[in-house]
């Protein structure tokens, strides 16, 4: 059985900076694709970014030039840099990996809170 940590949320300042990481443990599985998602309070959840096998990655209009998906294959890691941040950037972020091309599974979430 696979299992996901994530961390890195916070409170930080409009501008500000944070690096969100997904740290997935378990015996013998590989991380296909990987995706971060948020969802504000009153909102649906919604697709922020993802990163291929390949490592294409493809990102939602709101956070173009703002934020970047990475991997790090070795660590089982999946990161989520977030940069330039506002306050509507406000949400838990979640993040979902798709293990082996086989099944996904859902991280805890981790709050980002945009506020002066």
């Amino acid at each position: 059985q696979v299992q996901l940590v994530e961390s890195g949320g916070g409170l930080v300042q409009p501008e500000g900076s944070l690096r969100l990481s997904c740290v997935a443990s378990g015996n013998s599985f590989r991380i296909a694709t990987g995706n971060w998602y948020r969802q504000a309070p009153g909102k649906q959840r919604e697709l922020v970014a993802g990163i291929t096998t390949s490592g294409t990655t493809n990102y939602a209009d709101s956070v173009k030039g703002r934020f970047i998906i990475s991997r790090d294959n070795a660590k089982n890691t999946v990161y989520l840099q977030t940069n330039s941040l506002k306050p509507e950037d406000t949400a838990v972020y979640y993040c979902n990996l798709l293990i082996s091309f086989s099944y996904d599974i859902w991280g805890q979430g981790t709050q980002v809170t945009v506020a002066s």
